[in-house]
């Protein structure tokens, strides 16, 4: 794994998406390093519960915006079906996580942006620090939040979701803690501890009980949500090939305004 590394303390496995030079933006390379690391921990019998923490000032800032931009760059019909490969390959990962047969944690520490957001909310439980926040802003780029809105909407609810997606809120630390969103939130010094503590209070009940608990939350209460990410995701791809999206994407590549037809 180029830019996700694993340490294991007690009964508590941390899964840290090491590539703070690009502030942890979800490439291809990094969405297949963090499904190598849940299937290899999958198995792993003395790993109870798991924390998804992000290396650097930021949790993820999202999908890599560069590597759609190269994608669109293709033949139509060689994009489409880059953009949907991409595309499909987080939700595969979403899907990896809301499933995984131990509790997960998902340690915010600075922004967790659009897909990144993603990958949080597919976790169980969410600390933030107190320099934390979550953001879905994916139409301030002619893009579209998919599966990132599927489960902002799951765990907090339609009118937080559209406040997020549609006016572009950006949620802090404190806002989320009022929102019932997370735990007070913590220094950034702390903010492992903070997850390892509520970890280690997951990892105190018995395997079959969670496992059980996990699949009620995720697949009974949420029996429509995995089918939503994959609509979501499907919307997601077939955005990027917009006009707007093009724009968007070249316009923060290039540190400018988008200019919208």
């Amino acid at each position: 794994m180029q830019h996700v590394d694993i340490k294991i303390h007690d009964a508590v496995a941390t899964i840290l998406m090491d590539h703070p030079s690009r502030h942890n933006t979800l490439s291809p390379t990094l969405i297949e390093d963090l499904r190598t690391a849940f299937s290899d921990l999958h198995q792993e019998k003395r790993v109870r519960a798991v924390i998804l923490t992000g290396g650097g000032e930021h949790f993820s800032s999202g999908i890599d915006l560069s590597v759609l931009s190269a994608i669109s760059a293709m033949a139509v019909d060689e994009s489409q079906g880059e953009l949907f490969k991409l595309w499909q390959r987080y939700a595969e990962l979403l899907e990896q996580i809301l499933r995984f047969p131990k509790p997960v944690i998902a340690a915010v520490d600075g922004a967790a942006i659009g897909a990144g957001l993603g990958i949080a909310l597919a976790a169980d439980l969410l600390v933030l620090s107190e320099r934390g926040s979550l953001s879905a802003q994916a139409t301030r780029r002619g893009l579209v939040s998919g599966a990132t809105g599927a489960l902002i909407s799951f765990r907090f609810g339609a009118a937080t979701a559209a406040r997020m997606l549609l006016a572009g809120q950006v949620i802090d630390a404190d806002e989320a803690y009022r929102l019932g969103m997370c735990p007070k939130p913590v220094p950034s010094a702390q903010i492992w501890v903070a997850a390892s503590e509520l970890a280690s209070a997951c990892a105190e009940a018995p395997r079959e009980a969670v496992q059980a608990t996990k699949r009620l939350l995720n697949e009974c209460v949420g029996e429509l949500l995995l089918s939503q990410i994959a609509t979501g995701t499907a919307y997601s791809a077939a955005a990027c090939s917009t006009d707007s999206a093009k724009e968007g994407v070249a316009a923060f590549l290039e540190k400018r305004s988008p200019e919208w037809r």
